[in-house]
C-alpha cells in the first residue's frame, strides 16, 4: 500500500511530465524552398498537362497543401525573380532589372531570406544556380548563408562537365572553393539536399534547392530520353531532364519523411519564369514564353504546403507573386521582417481569413520596353510599339485586345504603373549609384572584365 507520502510524490511526478512537455516550447517548422529553371505552366502534372508530363514528386506537394492557379514570378527572366524570392519586394526598387544585371549582383544592402532566417537560429544551405552575384562579396555565405554547392553564374551550366574551370563562377563551388565533380548536376543537388537535411534534422533549418533544370543546354540521361516518344527530339529530352528534377525532389520528400520532419516543414515549389521556347516547354493556355511579359513569360507552377496549416490539395486562384514568399515564411515561423517590403503575408488567403485581395495591383518591368500591369480581372501589356488590354477572367490565353474598347481602364492601369514605376531605382548593370559600397564597385568593374565571356543567360 502506497503511504501518504509515496502517493503525492507519485501524483506529482505524473502530473510534472506533461506539464514540462507543454512548457517546451514547439521547434519551429524548417523551410525548403525548390527553384526550378524555365519550366512550363504545362509542364507539371499536378495542373493541366500534355500526356507525356509525369512529376509525381512535385505533385506530392501540391498534394500536401495549396496549388496556385495565378502564381506569378517578379520577372520574365531568371535573376530578378531570384532577387524577389530572397528580398521579399519588388527587385527594380534596388535596380535589379534583367539577367545581366546578375554579373554586378543583388545589392549589398538588401537583406536577404537566409539572413532573417538565420538570425532566428535556422541552419541554412543554398543549393546550386545563384545567379545574384559572381563576385565573392555576393557569394551566397555572405547573403546568410552558412553552406553553398553549385555554380554563381550565369545562367546556363552543363550538367556532366562539372570539373573547374578558369573563372570560378562557372566552376562547381562547395562553399567558397571550386572543385572537379562528376556525376549528373541534378542527381548531385539532389544528394547534398538529402545531405544536408540529414546532418541538420535535430534543428530547425532553411534550404535553399535551386535546379538549374531544365534550363538549357539539353541534357539528360540517356535511359531517361529514351522512355519518351514525343515526336520533337528536344522536347524528348526536357521530359528526360524534367523526370531527373523529379526524382532529386523524390529523394528530398523521402528524407524528410524518414526523418519524421514533413509534418513540420514548410514546402515552397516554384519555376523560376514561364517555360522558355528554347528548351520545347509547354505553358499549356497561356500565351508565350520565358522573356515575355504576357502571362506564359510571368505565370508558373507555384505550390506550397505547410501540414497541419494549410488545407490539403486545395486550389488558390488569388494572385500571388514570389516576393510574397518571404514574409509568408517569416510570419510562418515567428520571424520579423525588414520594414518596407512590399511582399505580401499569403497565409491570410491560404487560411481562408482574408478581408480582401492580397495586391491592389501586380507591377512587371525588365528595362526593355516591355512592361506589365495586373489589377483584379484586368491586365494592360506594353510591347516596343504596342499597348494591350486583356481581361484575364475571361481571355487567359491574351487573344482579345481590348484596349480600344476600354480607354479608361488603359488610363488607369497606366497611371498605376507610372506611380509605382518612380519609386524604382536605377539599373545596377547600367551604372545605377544605388550599391556605391566597395563590394559593388568592385562587382562592376569585374563584371565589364567577364561580359564579354560571358554568353548568353
Amino acid at each position: 500500500m502506497l503511504t501518504r507520502r509515496c502517493y503525492l510524490q507519485l501524483m506529482a511526478g505524473c502530473l510534472a511530465a506533461p506539464l514540462a512537455r507543454a512548457a517546451a516550447p514547439a521547434r519551429r517548422p524548417n523551410v525548403v524552398f525548390i527553384v526550378s529553371d524555365d519550366q512550363g505552366y504545362g509542364d507539371i502534372s499536378c495542373y493541366d498537362h500534355p500526356k507525356e508530363v509525369r512529376t509525381p514528386n512535385m505533385d506530392r506537394i501540391a498534394q500536401g497543401g495549396v496549388r496556385f492557379e495565378q502564381g506569378y514570378a517578379n520577372a520574365y527572366v531568371c535573376a530578378p525573380s531570384r532577387a524577389a524570392i530572397m528580398t521579399g519586394t519588388y527587385q527594380q526598387r534596388c535596380g535589379f532589372y534583367t539577367a545581366s544585371d546578375s554579373r554586378v549582383g543583388l545589392p549589398l544592402s538588401q537583406v536577404t531570406m537566409a539572413n532573417v532566417l538565420k538570425k532566428e537560429g535556422y541552419r541554412t544551405c543554398a543549393l546550386g544556380k545563384w545567379h545574384l552575384g559572381i563576385e565573392p562579396a555576393y557569394h551566397p555565405m555572405k547573403r546568410g548563408f552558412d553552406e553553398y554547392y553549385g555554380f554563381l553564374g550565369h545562367g546556363a551550366h552543363d550538367y556532366y562537365d562539372l570539373k573547374r574551370t578558369g573563372e570560378t563562377y562557372n566552376s562547381i563551388l562547395r562553399n567558397y572553393e571550386p572543385i572537379d565533380e562528376t556525376g549528373y548536376l541534378t542527381d548531385n543537388l539532389g544528394r547534398e539536399a538529402v545531405s544536408f537535411i540529414g546532418r541538420n534534422s535535430d534543428k530547425p533549418f532553411f534550404l535553399y534547392l535551386a535546379f538549374n533544370a531544365v534550363h538549357v543546354p539539353m541534357q539528360a540521361p540517356e535511359e531517361l530520353i529514351r522512355k519518351y516518344d514525343t515526336g520533337d527530339p528536344k522536347r524528348n529530352t526536357l521530359m528526360g531532364m524534367l523526370e531527373a528534377e523529379d526524382n532529386a525532389i523524390g529523394k528530398v520528400l523521402g528524407e524528410l519523411k524518414q526523418r519524421k520532419l514533413e509534418q513540420n516543414t514548410i514546402l515552397v515549389f516554384v519555376s523560376d519564369n514561364g517555360g522558355a521556347r528554347a528548351n520545347s516547354s509547354n505553358n499549356g493556355p497561356l500565351r508565350d514564353y520565358k522573356q515575355s511579359v504576357y502571362e506564359g513569360g510571368i505565370r508558373v507552377p507555384f505550390v506550397i504546403s505547410w501540414p497541419g496549416h494549410l488545407r490539403e490539395s486545395s486550389v488558390c486562384r488569388e494572385p500571388v507573386m514570389f516576393m510574397d514568399i518571404m514574409p509568408t515564411v517569416a510570419a510562418a515561423v515567428g520571424a520579423p521582417v525588414p520594414q518596407g517590403l512590399e511582399g505580401k503575408n499569403m497565409l491570410p488567403v491560404l487560411t481562408g481569413k482574408a478581408s480582401g485581395p492580397l495586391h491592389e495591383a501586380l507591377f512587371w518591368d525588365g528595362a526593355e520596353q516591355k512592361t506589365a500591369v495586373r489589377s483584379g480581372r484586368w491586365k494592360l501589356v506594353n510591347n516596343p510599339g504596342k499597348t494591350e488590354l486583356f481581361d484575364l477572367e475571361s481571355d487567359v490565353g491574351e487573344k482579345t485586345d481590348l484596349a480600344a474598347q476600354k480607354p479608361e481602364i488603359v488610363a488607369q492601369l497606366r497611371e498605376k504603373f507610372e506611380t509605382w514605376s518612380k519609386a524604382n531605382a536605377p539599373r545596377i548593370g547600367k551604372g545605377g549609384a544605388n550599391d556605391e559600397d566597395e563590394g559593388g564597385r568592385a562587382a562592376k568593374k569585374a563584371a565589364r572584365k567577364t561580359a564579354k565571356k560571358a554568353g548568353k543567360e
